[in-house]
Parts: C-alpha cells; sequence; structure tokens
C-alpha cells in the first residue's frame, strides 16, 4: 500500500526557490489639504486670490486639463483609447505596453479615458439675508471622466497612473514589485529565469531576495514623482510650492511568497495534499477549487459570484485556496503548475494594525510575510503530528504548572473538547491570533448551544496553562504554540477521519472492506462466544 504524500514530503528536499516579494501594488494619491470644504475655500480664495469661491473657476482647471490631456496625445503621438464598462481595461491595453516595451525606453504606451465613480466636490450657490452669494462645498461619488496613462517604465515595467479630471483630482497608481526586482536584477547581473509575475529559478537566491527587500517608499515616491512631473496634470508648480501636491497611501498590497519546486509533479502533489487535508476539518474555512474555464456573463458582473466547487483536482483546474480576514484575504495556489505562491492581499491596512501611508509599507509587508509565513508553518505542522507526543500524555491528564498552577486535562473525547480543537483548527487562526471573541463565534456553531464569554475565559486559561497557546504582550490576544496546533489538529483529525467512519460502519456511506473487516471480526467473536459457553445478548 502507497504511503500517503503530506506537505512535508513535497517540501522538505524538493524546493528550488523561495522568494518573498512585493508583488501587485496599488496606491491612492490624494491631495491632504482639499479633502474638505473649507480647505476648497482656502484653496480659491487665499492660494488663488479669487474673491469668491466660485465653482466656475474648477471648471475652468479641469478644462484646461482635459484639454492639456488631449494636446499631450497629439503631440507625443500616443493612441487614445475609450473603455466601456464592460473591457477588461488591461486586456485592451497590453498590445500597446507591449509596443512600448520594445522600444526598450520609458513612456506612455497609451491613453485610456472611462466615466467612473469617483469623490468629487459638488458646490451649492446660496443667498445671503443681504442679497450676497456664496458658495459650500461638499464631496460625493459622481460618474466623471478619469485619464489612464499606460506606462512602460525601465525601472518598474508596466503601469499605470489614473488621474480624475474633476476637483479633487484623485489619482491611483498601479506598480508590480516582481516586475521592478526583475530589471534590478538584470543590472546587477543576477541570471534568473522568469515565472510568469515571478521567478522561476536563479543563480544567485540571496542577492535576488536582497533585491525584493529593496522595494520601498522611496522608490516607489521616485516613480510617482517622476511620472507627475511628465504627464499633464491639473495642479501647477505653484500650487505644489504651496503645499497642493499628490500623497500616496496604500489601497491593495499584495504580499508574495513564492516557493519553486523542483518538479512540476512535487507541486501538484502539494496540492492533493493540502486540499485533501483542508476539506472536512475547517482549516481553512472556504476551499475553492475555481475552473479556469467557465462561461462568462456579459454585461454587468453578477451580484454573486458563481464558484464551480469540486473535490477532483485535475491538469486543467486552478487552485486556489483562500482564508478571508476582515477586508484582507491569505490566499494560496499553483504558479504556472510548477510553484506554490502564498500570497496577502491587504484590502485595509488597518487589518493588519497599521496606517495606510506609504511610508508605513515596510511594516505592513513585514506583517504580511510574517502572516504567510505562519500559514505555510500551520500547514507544516498540522501533517507533521504524530501518535507518540509527550504533548499528548500531559495534557490528558491534570498536572501543575511551573509555578504551582493546576492545569486541567484536555482529554480526547470530550466534546468540549474536540470543539475546541476543531475550533483552533481554523488555519486563520494561526494566522490572526485568537481572542475571546472570535473563539466564542466559533464554539457557538459546533456545540449548537450557547458559549458565554465566562467559558471563554476558562477555556483560554487551561489552553494557556498547559502551554497551547500564548498570550501577546499587552493585549487580550493569543497566539497558538507548535504543541497547540499538533493538538487542535490530530484531535480533529483522529475523531473526523477515523473514530466517526469506524463508529459508523453499519452504515451504507462506510468503506465497503471496513465493512466486511468488522464483520469478519464479529463472525470471529461470536465463535469464540460459543466455544466458550457463554451466552450472547438477544438481538
Amino acid at each position: 500500500m502507497a504511503e500517503p504524500v503530506t506537505v512535508n514530503d513535497v517540501l522538505d528536499g524538493h524546493v528550488a526557490l523561495d522568494l518573498e516579494c512585493l508583488d501587485r501594488v496599488y496606491l491612492n494619491a490624494y491631495v491632504p489639504n482639499l479633502q474638505v470644504g473649507g480647505q476648497v475655500v482656502s484653496f480659491l480664495t487665499a492660494h488663488l486670490g479669487y474673491p469668491i469661491p466660485s465653482p466656475a473657476i474648477l471648471e475652468k482647471i479641469g478644462n484646461a486639463f482635459r484639454r492639456a490631456v488631449g494636446r499631450f496625445a497629439d503631440e507625443e503621438h500616443i493612441p487614445v483609447v475609450r473603455f466601456t464598462k464592460t473591457d477588461r481595461k488591461i486586456d485592451k491595453m497590453r498590445p500597446y505596453l507591449a509596443v512600448q516595451a520594445k522600444t526598450g525606453r520609458s513612456g506612455v504606451a497609451a491613453i485610456g479615458v472611462a466615466q467612473e465613480f469617483a469623490p468629487v466636490f459638488l458646490a451649492t450657490k446660496r443667498t445671503g439675508s443681504n442679497g450676497a452669494v456664496w458658495f459650500s462645498f461638499t464631496k460625493a461619488d459622481r460618474r466623471v471622466s478619469c485619464y489612464y496613462f499606460y506606462l512602460w517604465d525601465a525601472e518598474f515595467g508596466p503601469a499605470f497612473l489614473k488621474i480624475c479630471s474633476y476637483f479633487p483630482y484623485p489619482a491611483k497608481i498601479w506598480i508590480n514589485g516582481h516586475e521592478w526586482a526583475k530589471r534590478q536584477a538584470g543590472k546587477a547581473g543576477i541570471g534568473f529565469t522568469e515565472l510568469s509575475n515571478g521567478f522561476a529559478a536563479t543563480g544567485d537566491p540571496a542577492g535576488l531576495q536582497t533585491i525584493c527587500d529593496r522595494l520601498g517608499p522611496t522608490q516607489i515616491t521616485e516613480f510617482a514623482e517622476h511620472w507627475f512631473s511628465v504627464l499633464p496634470v491639473p495642479l501647477t508648480d505653484a500650487d505644489a510650492a504651496a503645499g497642493y501636491w499628490w500623497e500616496l497611501s496604500m489601497r491593495q498590497v499584495e504580499v508574495s511568497r513564492t516557493i519553486v519546486l523542483t518538479q512540476p509533479r512535487h507541486a501538484r502533489g502539494f496540492f492533493e495534499a493540502l486540499v485533501a487535508d483542508n476539506l472536512d476539518i475547517g482549516r481553512p474555512e472556504r476551499v475553492e477549487l475555481i475552473f479556469s474555464r467557465h462561461r462568462v456573463r456579459r454585461g454587468r458582473p453578477p451580484t454573486v459570484q458563481k464558484v464551480f466547487n469540486t473535490r477532483v483536482v485535475t491538469q486543467g483546474t486552478a487552485v486556489t485556496v483562500n482564508a478571508s480576514y476582515k477586508h484582507s484575504r491569505i490566499k494560496q495556489y499553483l504558479k504556472d503548475g510548477r510553484a506554490l505562491r502564498v500570497e496577502t492581499v491587504v484590502n485595509d491596512t488597518h487589518d493588519l494594525g497599521c496606517q495606510r501611508r506609504l511610508h508605513n509599507l515596510p511594516e505592513l509587508q513585514s506583517r504580511a510575510r510574517a502572516a504567510n509565513r505562519r500559514l505555510l508553518d500551520t500547514e507544516r505542522v498540522g501533517q507533521g503530528c504524530v501518535l507518540a507526543s509527550p504533548a499528548f500524555e500531559r495534557i490528558a491528564h491534570p498536572t501543575t504548572t511551573v509555578d504551582g498552577r493546576r492545569a486541567p486535562a484536555l482529554r480526547f473525547g470530550d466534546p468540549r473538547v474536540q470543539a475546541l480543537a476543531g475550533a483552533l483548527s481554523v488555519s486563520l487562526l494561526a494566522v490572526t491570533g485568537i481572542t475571546n471573541k472570535s473563539l466564542r463565534a466559533l464554539m457557538t456553531g459546533l456545540l449548537g448551544e450557547p458559549y458565554p464569554m465566562n467559558r471563554a475565559s476558562y477555556d483560554l486559561t487551561r489552553l494557556r496553562r498547559n502551554g497551547l497557546i500564548t498570550r501577546t504582550e499587552g493585549r487580550n490576544l493569543y497566539r497558538l504554540t507548535d504543541d497547540g496546533l499538533a493538538f487542535a489538529i490530530f484531535y480533529t483529525k483522529v475523531h473526523n477521519r477515523v473514530l466517526r467512519p469506524l463508529m459508523a460502519t453499519d452504515r451504507p456511506q462506510a468503506p465497503p472492506p471496513v465493512r466486511a473487516a468488522l464483520r469478519t471480526i464479529d463472525t470471529h467473536i461470536h465463535a469464540r462466544l460459543a466455544d466458550a459457553r457463554l451466552p450472547t445478548a438477544a438481538p
């Protein structure tokens, strides 16, 4: 009988490259002192010198910007593409980017024009009791014209800068960390083989990782300032000198870890092991096998996205394992059939306890990398726990801690202990940590009855005294130890995959070989009882 493959079997000795890098970075560019109505009035009066803060002034600036974009496109012979609401923008722009890339020079590949919702200021005309006219300004989302400048940059490769044509001219910037790292590696003389949006191999893994670590706020800010100086923009040098200029904040950041395996079969083996281990014990909460080919509905996207779920992984299937946390998520998938990509997608920096301004990117990246590592460590521990573990022997009986406190037992088979193990086996908790509130939410569903705060506090205490969790300094947040992960996953696996099927062997869903084996045992037991002249219970 073949031994079942585990995650540890696949990763140990079969890794060709392990690399951490920023992936896609999507930034907001905003003018900090043009965010409320009073600041708009100051901009029009104190800065521009107009006696009345009229919206006609803003219209004049916007019209001048739109004309400047048209002139720029004509003078530089840049294609202008008008997007419809059903267009996938990158698909329409990819041919233009390819043409610009062939030149080897930084430049604007094409300009896209779209009608999109954006936060802009609306003016309301008011008349005072003395007949004087004045205006108030409020911000609201309105469908307005936006310009997408699709760029090919010598440092960053493909990118785009989007500028709204209406006041206060919010902008967005999209770049790709892997594309930046490829160009820096080429300059440093580090040879590599490309993976789609990544690296497949390199002769200098340490040097390549150093390059990936170097990308941060400085390089991104230089990129933004360079293109703000090249492209037509609605704000002038005089505005910038007065403090009216864009600053950058993080809208969406993807932090990836790519583990390239030596052979494609090892990559496929990893996901077969990973998906099989997560389908029935809730680690993570949702496993999605999203087919690479499915019917695309035309027009507006459906309110509920269609997901095709299956237990079968075939060559024509793209596998994605998702674990959501607040607005963000961690995902795992196969990259080009030969690499594992673990990626934390941060849609709100506050989910990881960071501020949004770009200078906080190093802290955010550090926390996202730690989340990627914890998820992978959790999966390795989950398939590495064994029966002969001192921790299991210790927690099965009441013990005393080194400081003399009693540590209550966590006996296998006890319904509350099994529910506790099931709750802790959710891999998302291994990444984000455990709180009284998150434990109560999971335990209520597993037990099927109320699970109050004091009960959760007691369970957290006995987990901590048994060395299964540790408390974060200064916070009511707990993290699983290696023994805690082993406890949660081992108890859940044995109960759900061994004992529960064996206890249900008389039911049709039990495997036929198990039912046949137990019938044989039952026959031999009855024969022994008959030989011993012992009566059996009436059926």
